[in-house]
């Protein structure tokens, strides 16, 4: 896409007119959610947080991938870390997120654990070639983004005759957590602003239980400010008449029936089982396990690993933040004993994490 037609998807003009528009329509509170921590960047970037009318409320959902891994699966990582004949490939947002007795990736590092940061799944075949006396153990994170990647990876470590590749399967997959949001009596949400980049693999039939079964509105957006503005505009307009749609206004980018490819792969390799959430607990059916066909890649049977619900982080507001119940600064960490700089939760780590964006982004 050219600069100068992307620069059009940021017209203050154009801004100032929906949300113009927004403000005369609105008959009510409006709380969204975006399931995207791009989603969460770009509003806090772009300045939109600060210019939405104050009926818009806005929550920032579980979309950070490292933001949703469990505190378990945190730990199960970073025990595996300190074994001897293990190189760890992770990606580089995984390092500093804590795990219990605050522990993480970068400290294990620091204290001789052999830990790799890859910029790709696939640069794990060379590290694993490179180091045939070792075992290799991918740490599979993220939603159905990044599960075809690493699906790939494992097919062409098959092919390839690499026997010392292991992946750590955490994959998660979106809209079962949309939809046990919906049911927790805990929240209260209006509608969902959809994630492009799980979209475009997934397309929108997977969302619309949500208009049918619930009757809220959900829209796949871009991440540009009239891309975000307009998605809001059309829940406002359909509320007004008493409609629930689900709908893909990002078609520069996303098909209404996604790729079919990326998912014939992923769930070639995985297929679905249930799934721990930090802040939501265990959801049926929302996340991805190494198909039995494929156990020679599975570090959890390799290693014995299993996952159980531990204790989360003690004080911190991740988990609640996650589902819209508190906002970033009503965690009683924020800005005190949690920082960009000496993390305590996950959203406090991750660029996409809400807890960071609003560290950075929000004016008092």
């Amino acid at each position: 896409m050219s600069f100068e037609l992307l620069e059009k998807f940021r017209d203050p003009e154009l801004c100032r007119k929906i949300l113009d528009k927004m403000r005369s329509e609105l008959d009510g509170e409006l709380r969204f959610m975006e399931v995207c921590g791009t989603h969460t960047v770009a509003i806090f970037q772009s300045g939109l947080r600060s210019l939405l009318p104050e009926e818009v409320v806005h929550l920032s959902g579980p979309g950070c991938p490292v933001c949703v891994t469990h505190e378990s699966e945190v730990n199960a990582f970073l025990d595996l870390a300190e074994k001897d004949n293990v190189i760890l490939a992770t990606f580089g947002d995984l390092m500093r997120v804590p795990g219990h007795n605050s522990r993480n990736l970068k400290k294990a590092q620091a204290d001789g654990a052999r830990i790799k940061v890859v910029y790709s799944p696939f640069d794990t075949l060379k590290l694993a070639k490179e180091n045939p006396d070792d075992i290799v153990v991918f740490i599979g994170v993220g939603f159905e983004t990044t599960a075809p990647t690493i699906a790939g990876t494992m097919k062409m470590a098959r092919q390839q005759g690499i026997t010392n590749l292991r992946v750590l399967c955490f994959h998660k997959t979106v809209p079962t957590a949309l939809e046990a949001l919906l049911t927790d009596s805990m929240t209260s949400i209006d509608g969902f602003i959809l994630p492009g980049h799980v979209s475009a693999i997934i397309g929108i039939e997977p969302y619309k239980f949500i208009a049918e079964k619930y009757g809220k509105s959900a829209v796949v957006a871009g991440f540009e400010p009239l891309d975000i503005l307009q998605s809001l505009n059309q829940m406002i307009e359909w509320r007004n008449k008493g409609e629930a749609h689900v709908a893909n206004n990002y078609t520069r980018i996303v098909s209404d029936t996604g790729n079919a490819k990326a998912r014939e792969v992923m769930y070639e390799v995985f297929e679905p089982v249930d799934a721990l959430w930090r802040g939501i607990g265990e959801i049926p059916g929302s996340g991805l396990e190494i198909r039995p066909e494929w156990d020679q890649f599975d570090a959890k049977k390799e290693f014995g690993i299993t996952i159980e619900e531990g204790p989360a982080l003690p004080g911190c507001k991740c988990g609640d933040i996650l589902k819209g119940i508190k906002q970033p600064d009503q965690c009683p960490l924020f800005k005190k004993a949690c920082t960009p700089a000496n993390p305590v939760g996950p959203c406090m780590v991750s660029t996409e994490g809400s807890c960071a964006a609003y560290y950075k982004y929000k004016l008092d």
